[in-house]
């Protein structure tokens, strides 16, 4: 199959490197959902701003494989719980980077209190201690859909539990 190529980004950087407005936003985003660098909000913000476009595209064209793509691009963003069942095409058009990263598996997993914050979440998550249905998922920016979103558990829930009474037991007994 030949050599595995070099992965392109899978992002664009903002287009002016100091501006003071944007990097406090970004680094009130980065807290907020526990991210590790910035270049994760910049992922997520190209995938916002390729919706919008296949979104503006859509509406601009009136042929019968627009309609599809429309039909398309709307149950996939149902099915990740971004907009609702009957919405039309303009709602995509409100969506925004924080209704996103509201999606997020790390995000998820610290709003259903698995976890008490959001880097003990990615920390769960990097290791292998989430999982969602059957599968392990170890990618704290993997968008849960809706039908995902209840079969969010910890994995080894039993083991963690009892590392820690062991710990707090020899603690106790020094």
């Amino acid at each position: 199959m030949g050599d595995p190529k070099k992965q392109r980004k899978k992002f664009s950087k903002p287009s002016h490197p100091w501006q003071k407005e944007r990097i406090a936003a970004e680094k009130e985003i980065v807290t907020k959902y526990g991210l590790k660098r910035k270049n994760e909000i910049w992922k997520m913000d190209s995938l916002l701003k390729n919706m919008l476009h296949r979104a503006k595209t859509i509406i601009g064209e009136k042929t019968s494989q627009s309609e599809l793509e429309k039909k398309q691009l709307l149950s996939r963003l149902y099915v990740l719980g971004l907009v609702k069942k009957d919405s039309k095409i303009e709602d995509v058009l409100n969506l925004t980077l924080k209704d996103i990263l509201e999606r997020r598996l790390q995000t998820l997993v610290q709003r259903k209190q698995i976890a008490k914050t959001m880097m003990q979440a990615r920390e769960f998550i990097t290791h292998e201690h989430i999982a969602v249905g059957a599968r392990k998922i170890t990618t704290p920016s993997y968008l849960v859909s809706v039908s995902e979103e209840p079969n969010i558990r910890m994995v080894h829930a039993f083991k963690i539990q009892e590392n820690r009474e062991v710990k707090e037991q020899k603690a106790e007994s020094q």
